[in-house]
């Protein structure tokens, strides 16, 4: 199977150590012609439910279909909406419907085709339906890739906030086929980067530096660094969850630029950046934070703002209040005990967690602002 004719590239495989809820992940380009063998392989049969949207279903539901029905699974396509709106709790209960209707079975699978969204939502069914059945993982984004497809986490949204309902649950293996990569939007793929940046300051300042030295091969697609950051990604993650599962401790490392990212996506609605471009602008700006707070030097945020830009991702926080700021910061599952946590750099490679306080954060905030909005700076 390894050298399947239609395959160019070798395969790579990280293992996320988990006791028995241990499992591989699989990076290869092309490697959706071969999701039956892999099924097979891992010892699964029966029926296969493929959670999916539209769009993704389009460019790859034929390749996933024909390579189920080859290795003797009856495939069932269930689509949600594109992007985060399917992330609701009626979406999660359609796919449970027709679970029902089809009367699955708990030998039965389910397969997540696409990006984070679909992953979350798949997975947060397969988690629900009889107790739980096997989930299956096959990203095609970068962001799903790099980051939301590892781990277990699933989950859909609350209109006030994000992943307030979910469940930690495992999936049985990862498959990623970077092939898919080069069917994304520029602007999906950009934001994407963010999380591929993130993994390089919490963990890894040689990845960093791979990252400073190798953006325009990356941008251009280039097969050898794209799955070399897929990999490189997916082991900094492995590595994270085998010691952190439920994000007692450590895990919590991986919200880097999500405490400012989460507050400026619910913000705009969920309507103006995605998930990345989010991320982007809260990792420079958790950077700037701690700065200002004396907790890392500005040679810490000048270059992850350069390499942000380099990415072609925004650095730069909106035009708000403190105010509206600091409620949607508030709304965060982040927060304990009332506390807002937020993950911040000492060093590219070393963060370290803390509380925030509201005063200082309010100080750094009018600076900010002001340096951006010169007149008037609102506050």
């Amino acid at each position: 199977m390894k050298h399947a004719h239609h395959l160019k590239t070798s395969r790579l495989t990280v293992p996320v150590a988990l006791g028995q809820r241990s499992y591989d992940i699989h990076i290869q380009e092309g490697l959706l012609h071969d999701l039956g063998e892999c099924l097979q392989q891992t010892g699964l049969s029966g029926r296969v439910a493929i959670v999916t949207n539209p769009l993704v279903r389009r460019l790859y539901g034929g390749t996933v279909n024909a390579s189920l029905k080859r290795n003797g699974f009856r495939p069932l396509f269930i689509e949600v909406p594109d992007g985060e709106r399917a992330k609701t709790l009626h979406w999660a209960s359609k796919i449970i419907n027709q679970l029902v209707a089809q009367r699955f079975e708990r030998s039965d699978i389910l397969v997540a085709l696409g990006g984070g969204v679909v992953g979350d939502i798949a997975g947060f069914a397969a988690s629900m339906y009889v107790r739980g059945i096997p989930f299956i993982q096959v990203a095609t984004t970068l962001v799903a890739q790099v980051d939301s497809s590892v781990g277990g986490k699933t989950g859909v949204n609350h209109r006030l906030g994000k992943n307030l309902i979910g469940a930690f649950y495992q999936p049985k293996m990862v498959l990623m086929d970077t092939h898919t990569l080069r069917t994304l939007s520029k602007r999906e793929l950009v934001a994407g980067l963010a999380e591929v940046i993130k993994y390089g300051v919490i963990y890894d300042r040689h990845f960093f530096q791979y990252l400073e030295d190798h953006m325009e091969e990356i941008l251009k697609l280039h097969t050898e660094p794209i799955q070399y950051l897929v990999k490189r990604c997916c082991e900094i993650k492995a590595e994270v969850v085998a010691k952190d599962e439920r994000e007692s401790g450590l895990r919590r490392i991986l919200n880097y630029g999500h405490t400012v990212g989460h507050a400026l996506e619910s913000l705009s609605g969920y309507r103006k950046l995605i998930h990345g471009e989010a991320v982007g602008i809260g990792m420079v700006q958790e950077a700037d934070l701690a700065h200002s707070l004396g907790l890392c030097s500005s040679a810490v945020v000048k270059r992850q703002r350069a390499l942000v830009q380099k990415a072609g991702l925004s650095d730069q926080l909106p035009k708000m209040t403190f105010s509206e700021f600091w409620t949607a910061m508030q709304h965060d599952k982040k927060v304990v005990k009332g506390d807002i946590h937020c993950v911040v750099p000492k060093a590219i490679g070393r963060v370290s967690v803390i509380s925030l306080v509201q005063q200082s954060v309010k100080q750094w905030f009018a600076q900010n602002q002001s340096r951006r909005h010169p007149s008037g700076a609102k506050t």
